[in-house]
């Protein structure tokens, strides 16, 4: 698998469990899932870097994803 499929699947299983407000009961599965994209934030774009930190924002202050 390539590194770009990789952060594809991991970006759409984060979309899923942001999507079901998951980070307002688990917080440290997300945060997890934040950080298993963001070790490659070098090879990402503008759009997913900005997304992480929607992301990670909404967790931090317990926001429902939107």
């Amino acid at each position: 698998m390539l590194i770009r499929d990789k952060i594809n699947t991991r970006l759409k299983d984060l979309d899923v469990l942001l999507k079901e407000n998951l980070h307002l009961r688990n917080p440290e599965l997300v945060f997890d899932r934040i950080a298993d994209i963001t070790k490659f934030w070098t090879i990402l774009g503008d759009a997913e870097r900005d997304y992480l930190n929607a992301a990670r924002d909404a967790v931090r202050d317990g926001n429902v994803w939107k």
